[in-house]
């Protein structure tokens, strides 16, 4: 079943804006970029060009989760030292 470009555009905005929400910088401002991006490529209307767009949405959406996963992973790190395995 095929999905509506416009319903896409949606949910990738919608997913985008939760995973904004948890940004480590705060003056980063994620949510306007991500406004302003999907403003920008409002009016797209070569299929090309609109999947075009939606792969950099996917991409940026899998490199912030995997900001995530590596802060948290550091954060983990310096509260717990290495074990010292020689014993």
């Amino acid at each position: 079943m095929l999905v509506s470009p416009r319903l896409r555009a949606i949910r990738l905005y919608k997913e985008l804006h939760r995973i904004g929400r948890d940004y480590p910088d705060p003056s980063y401002n994620f949510h306007g970029k991500l406004r302003r991006a999907f403003e920008k490529n409002r009016h797209l209307t070569s299929e090309a060009d609109i999947e075009k767009a939606f792969a950099l949405g996917e991409y940026i959406k899998k490199e912030t989760l995997t900001l995530y996963s590596l802060a948290k992973y550091r954060h983990l790190r310096r509260a717990y030292p290495p074990m010292d395995r020689s014993h």
